[in-house]
């Protein structure tokens, strides 16, 4: 009977649709990929870090991770010619 009433009512059809979406899983990569993915060193990544440029997050006691979309989204310095 209420699956009945759930396909009469479309709208109803909808949002029960739309919680069992599932959601894109956020892709982590350790310190050594994402300094390799940038070229730059670990060093750097750790710099960023902490300066607060790029967003990081501890994964148990040490190891810690960094979204790609947030290491996609760094901004990088393009070095200028002195004069």
């Amino acid at each position: 009977m209420r699956l009945v009433g759930l396909l009469a009512d479309p709208s109803r059809a909808r949002s029960s649709k739309a919680r069992t979406e599932r959601r894109a899983i956020p892709v982590y990569l350790s310190l050594d990929e994402a300094a390799e993915a940038m070229s730059v060193s670990v060093k750097t990544i750790r710099r960023w870090i902490a300066a607060g440029t790029l967003p990081a997050y501890r994964c148990g006691k040490r190891a810690i991770r960094i979204k790609l979309e947030d290491l996609e989204a760094a901004p990088r310095q393009i070095p200028s010619a002195r004069c």
